[in-house]
């Protein structure tokens, strides 16, 4: 068993041995209130400012595990049918970092008077810098080499249904293929798939319910399937579990967010790790915090539990 919890600290901690890898977006359990960070055609369907920072802290006490951050803000226009959005996001992973800096420009059709149908695209930087004190403790090894910070262009795109109670989503937020590096060590950006979507039932008079899913391919990395089941209790509390289908990082996650305030909103989730590195790590701790302007009017004709 040592020798496995060796093993695994190499993997992550001195990744640089591996010649290529590609790069994905990071995961989040609540993936359902962070959307935007996947699909542009997000932006504004709130129909009011909406405020969402996150921040993740995967695999607790485990050496170089991954720790991300974000911060988004979206909000529709006078013109409800046009909605813009910026978001960033900051990962970490053991010497390694990816800065994402993006903005989103959504465009809404009204099918009919309960849905509507959304396009979004994304614009945007991504950085990627290798700590350079993995070079000071191996200055003889020609395959890490010093590699200074980059910044590389992308742009992605994404659609969305919306009706009252429900949404279904596609999108691929990163749409060039990019490699961060000269040298034999290849960091590569390559096209992420989502595919989403969730529902809103009514099983009694103060309780919701809502299930939601999320399905990711990249390519040349393992499919990773999401999928949640909350409860919401007289408008103000939301209990749920959520549980993700991955070959190297599945996982067993418990949701808890509670309305504090009329506009603020603060959540928690505990999640447990089910592959191989569950019994080394104290597991996975995310909290998201969300702040939203009251709009009595657009929330009595329109709710939004997504």
């Amino acid at each position: 068993m040592k020798g496995l919890l060796k093993f695994l600290i190499l993997v992550l901690v001195t990744s640089v041995a591996i010649p290529s890898m590609a790069q994905q977006l990071p995961q989040f359990t609540q993936y359902m209130y962070n959307t935007i960070s996947i699909n542009p055609a997000y932006a504004g369907s709130r129909e009011t400012l909406s405020i969402v920072g996150l921040h993740r802290n995967q695999w607790a006490g485990f050496p170089g595990a991954p720790t991300t951050q974000t911060l988004s803000i979206h909000s529709p226009l006078r013109n409800e049918k046009i909605g813009l959005g910026f978001s960033l996001i900051n990962d970490e992973l053991g010497f390694e970092n990816h800065f994402y800096m993006y903005g989103d420009f959504s465009y809404t059709i009204k099918l009919n008077e309960i849905s509507k149908l959304a396009f979004g695209v994304k614009a945007g930087f991504t950085s990627f810098n290798l700590d350079n004190r993995l070079f000071e403790l191996n200055p003889d090894d020609q395959l890490i080499g010093k590699i200074e910070e980059r910044w590389r262009p992308n742009v992605g795109a994404g659609a969305m249904w919306l009706w009252e109670r429900g949404y279904l989503g596609l999108s691929a937020p990163r749409l060039i293929n990019h490699n961060y590096t000269n040298s034999p060590y290849k960091v590569m950006e390559r096209i992420s798939y989502y595919f989403t979507g969730g529902y809103v039932f009514n099983i009694g008079y103060t309780t919701k319910f809502k299930p939601a899913f999320m399905v990711k391919a990249t390519n040349g990395a393992p499919l990773s399937i999401d999928a949640s089941a909350n409860f919401l209790f007289y408008e103000k509390l939301w209990l749920g579990t959520a549980y993700r289908f991955n070959d190297t990082a599945g996982a067993l996650g418990f949701m808890a967010d509670f309305q504090i305030f009329r506009d603020w909103r603060i959540g928690y989730t505990f999640e447990l790790p089910t592959s191989e590195i569950r019994p080394y790590t104290n597991n996975t701790h995310e909290f998201i915090i969300m702040f939203e302007v009251f709009n009595p009017r657009r929330r009595v004709t329109s709710p939004r539990y997504y």
